[in-house]
């Protein structure tokens, strides 16, 4: 133990000092959590339950065979989850289970809201009878936890949608301020779209687990537990087909976003088209009249000067005329 952190928990246990344990673990414990592990904590939960303690490198393995494994009649398997930082940021972080015909033994490397609220539960609930049902029960937590952030992406993401559609981020008459809304509201893409990636991962992370400890029908694996664990899968398909509705949903806004971003730029060319179409005829001719020749017959006119005036605001008119008449102003 490191002062007062808590990092190697007994559930259920007669004794709260797990050092004083001998060779064998109290028959009343069904889950060690160890969070953050020492090499002490580690290598006496492996003596006394006969077991290999996953490091935080294996867990983060990606291929299958890594994370779900069946060696003597234990279940290793892993799963992602994620965590708030100090920041209050969402970050991915790995958990291990280790399943056993009683005890399961987690292993984590930050708190996580899930844990704690089976945690509460240890001692009353009386449905946790075993690891088994302990681990189901930190499943279901996941995947509860999984569908109230789904609910609130979307809710975000309808609100954002009726913005962008309803011509909230470009009614504004400055440019400088529709960009800025415009810019705003990538990065809110961006955010949902980075949150629903995590949910993704940790929404298939718990459908695989719980269909391998389905399917590989150890015999202290019961019924009951069978049945929450498929549960757990239906739930999991459910929420994923949700998933799979809200990212195309943010999809469809990336692509709306980055098209009205286009449409401001075209009419930011089209603005600078006509300026400079418009100054090019009264640029020539002031330049041609500005000529220092000796010879030049508009300079002895009487009326010279005015027709010139004329000619150079004619010039500039006309070209205004045709785009207007083009619907260059619309």
């Amino acid at each position: 133990m490191h002062g007062a952190r808590e990092v190697l928990k007994l559930y259920r246990s007669p004794t709260s000092d797990w050092q004083s344990i001998g060779a064998e673990l109290p028959s009343d414990i069904i889950w060690v959590d160890l969070l953050d592990p020492t090499d002490d904590e580690k290598q006496f939960v492996e003596r006394v339950l006969d077991i290999r303690v996953p490091t935080q490198r294996s867990l983060g393995q990606i291929e299958a065979s890594s994370r779900l494994v069946s060696d003597h009649d234990r279940l290793y398997l892993s799963s992602p989850a994620v965590r708030l930082d100090d920041n209050n940021e969402a970050e991915i972080t790995n958990i291990g289970f280790v399943i056993g015909p009683k005890v399961l033994v987690t292993v984590r490397f930050a708190p996580l809201a899930t844990f704690d609220e089976v945690m509460k539960r240890i001692g009353t609930d009386k449905s946790l009878q075993n690891g088994m049902c302990v681990f189901t029960a930190l499943l279901e937590a996941m995947v509860d936890r999984g569908a109230d952030v789904l609910e609130q992406l979307g809710a975000k993401t309808d609100k954002l949608s009726r913005g962008v559609f309803k011509g909230g981020l470009v009614r504004s008459k400055r440019p400088v301020r529709s960009s800025r809304r415009l810019r705003e509201a990538l990065e809110n893409i961006g955010e949902l779209a980075d949150r629903l990636a995590k949910a993704r991962d940790v929404l298939l992370g718990v459908g695989r687990v719980a269909s391998f400890a389905d399917d590989v029908g150890n015999e202290w694996i019961t019924s009951a537990s069978k049945r929450r664990l498929e549960a757990v899968s239906k739930d999991v398909a459910s929420l994923g087909d949700y998933e799979t509705r809200l990212s195309d949903k943010i999809q469809l806004l990336l692509d709306a976003v980055l098209g009205f971003i286009n449409i401001q730029q075209n009419d930011l060319f089209k603005i600078l088209t006509i300026v400079s179409v418009v100054g090019v005829p009264p640029t020539i001719l002031v330049g041609v009249w500005g000529m220092n020749f000796k010879v030049m017959p508009e300079l002895g006119w009487s009326f010279g000067y005015p027709l010139a005036c004329a000619a150079i605001v004619a010039s500039g008119l006309l070209p205004v005329l045709w785009f207007k008449r083009r619907g260059w102003f619309d």
